[in-house]
């Protein structure tokens, strides 16, 4: 079934059991692939701007925003089914906000070989601070957390697969990041998540780039003009 997005033309479809949605440049196709992580639809201006430039944008559902087994295999999927069907390539770059950033790690923690670059937006690293709220964020998402994962707060203690616990896949892979983040972010706090990525990256001459907003809290997710997101993207597409 075909739809319109924001002016391009939208194929909704089902792969392997799971909703998707394919968005198709308007202009001829660069051969080049982003994955929004979750939030498909949520602030896309960056994924307006990757289109405009000739990529594909795509989307596959999540069992749930905290991440489920399997999750991450469906995401390979559809860089497989991108590739087969619309000519792109097995490399994907891709956009994770808020669990979309932890679903995003997840990914290309087990599947480098399908991505290329990543850029991170409020990202949920550690699970002991989002949803649980064990430092300065809310725990109004923990209910939430027990109920997708069956995990709870004496599990998340001794926990040793957070999304921070992944990192070090991404570094060994050399996988670039730029990492946006509000400085006054009360649900996913930068000092407690989004700083390990900076922490772990500025250590390395892996491609890199942070940019905090001061005075911003978790919404609005990008920039206003995405093109500093565009850019970092383009140079470093693989």
């Amino acid at each position: 079934m075909y739809s319109d997005w924001n002016g391009y033309r939208m194929v909704e479809t089902t792969i392997d059991g799971r909703e998707a949605n394919i968005v198709l440049p308007n202009c001829t196709p660069n051969g080049k692939l982003a994955i929004k992580t979750e939030y498909f639809g949520a602030f896309p201006n960056t994924q307006i701007a990757l289109l405009e430039k000739g990529y594909h944008i795509a989307y596959i559902a999540n069992k749930t925003r905290w991440f489920a087994p399997g999750d991450d295999d469906a995401k390979a999927k559809l860089v497989e089914y991108m590739a087969e069907n619309y000519n792109t390539t097995k490399k994907a770059a891709l956009i994770g906000m808020s669990c979309g950033g932890l679903q995003a790690i997840y990914f290309a923690a087990k599947y480098p070989e399908y991505v290329s670059c990543i850029h991170m937006d409020a990202p949920v690293l550690n699970y002991l601070s989002c949803p649980a709220g064990l430092g300065k964020g809310t725990t109004e998402m923990m209910e939430e957390f027990i109920g997708a994962t069956g995990m709870s707060l004496i599990d998340l203690t001794v926990y040793r697969n957070h999304p921070f616990d992944n990192l070090y896949k991404l570094i060994e892979n050399k996988i670039p990041v730029i990492l946006i983040a509000g400085d006054s972010d009360g649900i996913v706090p930068y000092d407690e998540n989004g700083i390990l990525v900076k922490e772990a990256y500025e250590k390395t001459d892996i491609p890199f780039k942070v940019i905090v907003k001061p005075g911003c809290d978790h919404h609005p997710h990008g920039l206003e003009n995405p093109e500093e997101i565009v850019d970092f993207i383009e140079e470093n597409y693989i």
